[in-house]
């Protein structure tokens, strides 16, 4: 016969934020956020392990701690609604959609039975029989009480900084015409509020909700228990000979068990002294017996030893309880079940125990505010030490909140995640600056990730400058439509400092990048100048920019300023009698002479178009070709650094970037490593952020200067696959400063990816105190325009070239082609 639903639900009604049952127990709900997985060190879970067991003990006795951990199988949901939206922004948007990952959320429910509630069990269960409220719920500071000792434990759990609990209110927990509550999302197991549809509940053939056949694998007998638990247990997959990688102990029942299930964790709180009474008359039985089986004896020494440890060392004994509630309405998946969580349990040491008989009282009991009706011949006793350690203590990876931020990966799924690892660690106070420093040898997707992360911040409207060796950035600078300046013999890289674009202006900064370039060209590095040159050459541009502003039609560049030295700044010096040896001007046009229209380099300083350096965005300076030659690296790296000084000054409010690919060459000149020092210290005030990236880190510690400036003033450290160097690691993670949990995490990257997707990992460190691994995993498009491989480069350029040089419809036809041969 058909029961109505409205008849047996145990739960009578929802007042002062609590859920209230038939039998008068009283209900506080807690929403939970937990730590990612993969982010906590051996240090941190047994913290959080202390903080559980500190927490449990406040509670008073009589109440049930049941923790509710929800897994559901999810799809990432695309965007497709802003149509300023990037071409590659939308080809990722499309290759990330429908992803499927492991949706979680965690309640916690913390129930106050009235005291002489009568215990329940398979035979008393609530879904058999009905009573009236009890008296003791009637007293209004019953509540009070029991509302104080769940404030402590708040208190205590967020105190350790590891998790945060928002309580649910009457809203939340009720039910309402176009929103499911709590009570009746657990019933017919509605994963999203979207989705959920009422279902017929039916326990004849096993458990069935709707097409939802269920299964329940329960961990209720002593003797399925692991002989040993603790807060964490190595993660294999992810360790190595030097590191062992840690994880939840229960984790394996949490976010690693991928199918939709429920973990449910049940500790009843007794009272603790009728519980030790009980055991010691348990303990007279058995010793009464002990001389009649080798069993008895066996069981009395294990009763004297909990008796002994409970009051030696002040434990709590409760009762604890643990089952996983999985299903699926898909009857293949259906069978693969029961081989994941007997394998997850298994992982735990445990035996799994699939529950039939009883399944229907502990599915009952399960319900939100009904877990004081649990069936207590399924618990086993225990210490709450030992209770905890079965807890789910971490979830998934979580996007922030912050506009700025680029997309990565969670390690398990690759399910887009959007991080911030500029503007929120400096506002949480974890981070000083935005400064980046990147590591990672070739082939470690280092190039990848770079370009992944540049694209992202130039979309987010950054100003960014790029000083490159290796041409990584070519395909993604045609993209975006930026400057590119390189050399070749055919066309020569060009520059004009002379030029003053429309907003700019003549300041004393412009002026001394003029001198310190002509300097620069004029003098060799062991030379010095004397302070009447200095003098002089400022007074000659001063003159110059005067002429330039009375005669319009005068080009500003090398040339006419040459021009202007021959032809009217030595009858000045002359006039005001300067003698040689203060400042030699015939010296000075002399040697400056190559620079000058028909000299062998009058292309470098004379340039005519790319001139609005300051308002252009996107800017790469390629320096392969020139970065060993004696005149134009010089030239070429003071350049670099007047048009970011100049964007970093003048552009107020708009976030810059300059970032230095393999640039050891550069740093090590010392007029570079100057600026590099000045740059990293300073670009954090201008809204700015300075990134080195190599593949040594002896490129980096070979310049001293550099390797402090660098290192010290960067909160940001991001490495790529270490693998090469895991038997020298050490000497990396002494100079970058990397505490032993952030080694693990290095030495895991990369070491058991999917071997189904195309990805890399990577490793971001932000001020020591939050690291994390990701995946780098992007669109084919956004691959095509990354990629640094030769062949593939010539091949897009050639689609790019059959519509008529545009990169993007070059991409995209490739990437069809692509895909339909695969």
């Amino acid at each position: 016969m058909e029961k109505r639903m409205e008849d047996l639900l145990p739960i009578m009604a929802v007042e002062h934020d609590c859920l209230l049952s038939k039998q008068g127990d009283i209900t506080i709900v807690y929403k939970a956020e937990l730590p990612e997985i993969f982010t906590l060190s051996d240090q941190e879970y047994e913290a959080f392990h202390q903080s559980w067991i500190k927490a449990v003990k406040v509670l008073p006795k009589f109440c049930v701690f049941h923790k509710q951990d929800w897994f559901i199988q999810s799809g990432y949901k695309a965007d497709f609604s802003n149509e300023d939206t990037s071409f590659l922004s939308r080809s990722s948007e499309r290759f990330f959609n429908e992803r499927p990952y492991l949706d979680h959320c965690c309640y916690i429910m913390l129930t106050k039975k009235p005291v002489g509630r009568k215990n329940s069990s398979s035979l008393f269960s609530s879904l058999i029989r009905n009573n009236l409220v009890p008296k003791e719920v009637l007293n209004p500071q019953t509540l009070q009480d029991f509302q104080d000792a769940v404030g402590q434990f708040k208190r205590i759990m967020e105190d350790s900084g590891f998790i945060k609990l928002s309580r649910l209110s009457n809203e939340e927990l009720k039910s309402q015409s176009r929103k499911t509550g709590l009570v009746e999302k657990y019933c017919f197991l509605g994963g999203k509020e979207e989705s959920f549809v009422f279902s017929d509940i039916q326990f004849s053939e096993g458990l069935t909700v709707g097409d939802k056949h269920c299964q329940l694998f329960t961990l209720g007998d002593a003797a399925d228990l692991p002989g040993l638990c603790g807060s964490r247990i190595n993660f294999d997959r992810y360790s190595t000979d030097k590191t062992k990688f840690s994880i939840g102990f229960a984790s394996t029942l949490g976010q690693l068990l991928s199918c939709d299930h429920i973990y449910n964790q049940y500790l009843f709180i007794e009272d603790a002294q009728k519980t030790i009474q009980k055991l010691e008359s348990k303990r007279l039985r058995l010793q009464s017996l002990s001389a009649y089986s080798r069993e008895n004896l066996i069981a009395r020494d294990a009763v004297n030893d909990f008796l002994n440890e409970a009051i030696a060392q002040q434990r709590l004994p409760v009762k604890a309880h643990f089952n996983v509630l999985a299903w699926s309405s898909d009857k293949e998946e259906f069978k693969e079940i029961k081989n994941k969580v007997s394998s997850a349990l298994a992982q735990m040491d445990s035996a799994a125990k699939q529950e039939t008989v009883g399944a229907a009282q502990i599915y009952w009991a399960g319900m939100p505010g009904n877990a004081a009706d649990f069936p207590m011949n399924d618990t086993f006793d225990t210490f709450s030490e030992q209770a905890v350690c079965f807890l789910n203590m971490e979830t998934g990876y979580k996007s922030s909140l912050s506009p700025m931020g680029i997309r990565l990966g969670d390690r398990l799924t690759g399910k887009p995640v959007h991080v911030d690892i500029s503007d929120e660690p400096v506002k949480m106070g974890i981070c000083t600056n935005r400064n980046k420093f990147i590591l990672g040898p070739s082939g470690s997707g280092k190039s990848f990730f770079t370009n992944h992360m540049v694209r992202s911040y130039y979309e987010q409207g950054t100003h960014i400058v790029l000083v490159d060796v290796g041409h990584s950035y070519k395909g993604l600078c045609d993209m975006v439509k930026g400057y590119y300046f390189t050399y070749d013999e055919k066309n020569p890289i060009r520059f004009n400092p002379f030029y003053i674009g429309e907003g700019d202006s003549l300041d004393t900064e412009k002026k001394e990048s003029i001198k310190t370039l002509l300097l620069a060209l004029w003098k060799k590095d062991d030379e010095t100048f004397n302070r009447s040159e200095y003098v002089a050459l400022s007074n000659a541009l001063q003159l110059y920019f005067e002429k330039l502003e009375r005669e319009k039609g005068i080009f500003p560049c090398f040339d006419s300023f040459y021009e202007f030295l021959k032809e009217e700044f030595v009858g000045i010096l002359q006039g005001d009698k300067v003698k040689e040896k203060d400042f030699d001007i015939t010296n000075f046009l002399y040697v400056l002479r190559p620079y000058y229209q028909g000299g062998e380099f009058d292309y470098l300083l004379n340039a005519t178009e790319n001139l609005d350096l300051l308002k252009e965005r996107f800017i790469v300076f390629e320096l392969d070709n020139i970065k060993d030659h004696p005149i134009l690296f010089p030239v070429v790296t003071i350049i670099i650094m007047e048009v970011f000084i100049s964007k970093m000054r003048k552009l107020k409010g708009i976030r810059k970037m300059i970032l230095i690919e393999e640039a050891w060459k550069a740093i090590a000149k010392e007029g570079m490593s100057e600026y590099i020092k000045y740059l990293f210290k300073t670009v954090r005030k201008f809204f700015g952020e300075a990134i080195v990236v190599t593949q040594e880190v002896e490129d980096i510690i070979s310049s001293p200067v550099v390797k402090q400036a660098i290192i010290n003033n960067s909160d940001c450290k991001i490495l790529l696959d270490q693998s090469k160097y895991q038997n020298k690691f050490d000497q990396i993670q002494e100079l970058l400063g990397l505490t032993d949990k952030e080694k693990a995490l290095v030495m895991s990257v990369n070491k058991s990816n999917d071997p189904s997707k195309k990805y890399k990992e990577v490793f971001i460190s932000l001020g020591s105190m939050s690291s994390k691994v990701y995946r780098t995993e992007v669109s084919l498009e956004e691959y095509l325009a990354y990629t640094t491989e030769e062949s593939e480069k010539v091949k897009m350029n050639q689609y790019a070239a059959k519509f008529g040089g545009d990169i993007r419809k070059g991409i995209a036809a490739m990437a069809q082609e692509i895909r339909s041969k695969t």
